[in-house]
């Protein structure tokens, strides 16, 4: 990967917009192109850091999602912002649409609606081996065209073969947890891992009715 120079940096993060950041500096910035900028701070050792790059393991995890048929971010570039750090970024075009969280919050009345598209979505997932820890109503965009599709997909494995039934149910417990954290428990949890056992139709992985 090259290392992307202090002025290039510096331009960036001067043009863009900080979407996300933390006490270690910002971490997702929209670039006035439309590309978006993913900073990848890490407490790993600087030597395991430059060993697996976070970047390249968010590209690699995008990849991989794509031969599956999960609409992603699509990567444009990995590259070094401190290589001697570890530190590493990319630059990636966005998924269009909106969180189902943001959904849920805008009107929580309609999520009903959206429940079984929603279930039909995530058992796709594990069926096709992809284990994703953070896979909460943040990371779960619906798009215009009524799909559904992965954002922020750094902590993700895809396993050959679905998911064992302990992981299936390892993964909703994430989700419960994340819920409890972001104060939605009034999101209807239950019904959806009920839906999530009783498939009630087939059609397009992550298409919404």
């Amino acid at each position: 990967m090259r290392i992307v120079s202090a002025q290039e940096l510096e331009k960036w993060l001067g043009n863009g917009q900080v979407l996300e950041k933390d006490g270690r500096g910002p971490k997702v910035v929209a670039l006035d192109d439309g590309r978006f900028l993913k900073i990848f701070h890490t407490r790993r050792h600087p030597l395991l850091a430059r060993l697996q790059p976070a970047a390249q393991r968010f590209s690699r995890n995008a990849g991989q999602l794509g031969q599956r048929g999960i609409r992603t971010p699509q990567i444009v570039e990995t590259f070094w912002l401190d290589r001697a750090a570890g530190l590493s970024a990319c630059l990636y075009h966005p998924l269009p649409g909106i969180s189902v969280e943001q959904l849920y919050r805008q009107a929580p009345q309609q999520i009903a609606d959206l429940l079984p598209a929603l279930a039909e979505f995530i058992r796709h997932l594990h069926e096709r081996g992809i284990y994703f820890r953070s896979l909460h109503l943040g990371n779960i965009i619906r798009m215009p065209d009524g799909q559904f599709g992965l954002i922020d997909i750094l902590d993700l494995r895809c396993r050959q073969g679905a998911l064992s039934a302990w992981l299936v149910r390892r993964n909703l417990c994430h989700l419960r947890h994340y819920l409890e954290r972001r104060q939605l428990t009034d999101f209807p949890l239950d019904t959806l891992c009920e839906l999530y056992r009783r498939p009630v139709c087939a059609s397009a992985p992550g298409k919404a009715k």
